[in-house]
């Protein structure tokens, strides 16, 4: 079954932002992990991304940092559940699994707690980005 259309409320916001190319990029169900204050961030993995949401430019310097030691991010715009807008950090990461191959995702990183702590984000719930 395919994710309904973004709310009418957060065209509008994105519109009055100037946004164009309104498109979904992800509905994700909450993991524990994506609500835990001590994790502080929000995974997107690549292969549940529904549309292109970055420029060739954007994903070529987010992929120019993967190493183990240092990864390249950028600052974006998010507009969250309560149509408040901030910006946030996004970075891409390759998650090493015990089996010795990778998992790529981007991630939401830096203010993340304080979105999902703003917005009462609680673990199964249904996010759309």
């Amino acid at each position: 079954m395919p994710p309904p259309d973004l709310p009418i409320k957060f065209r509008k916001r994105i519109r009055a932002l100037r946004g164009f190319d309104i498109a979904l990029v992800i509905q994700k169900c909450l993991f524990k992990t994506d609500v835990s204050s001590g994790h502080n961030r929000l995974s997107i993995p690549l292969n549940q991304i529904q549309q292109t949401f970055l420029t060739p430019q954007e994903t070529e310097f987010l992929n120019s940092g993967n190493n183990e030691k240092k990864c390249s991010e950028m600052e974006v715009m998010l507009i969250e559940p309560s149509l408040r807008r901030d910006t946030i950090s996004l970075k891409k990461w390759e998650m090493k699994k015990a089996s010795g191959s990778a998992t790529s995702m981007y991630v939401l990183v830096g203010k993340w707690n304080l979105v999902a702590w703003r917005n009462a984000l609680r673990e199964d719930e249904t996010l759309q980005l």
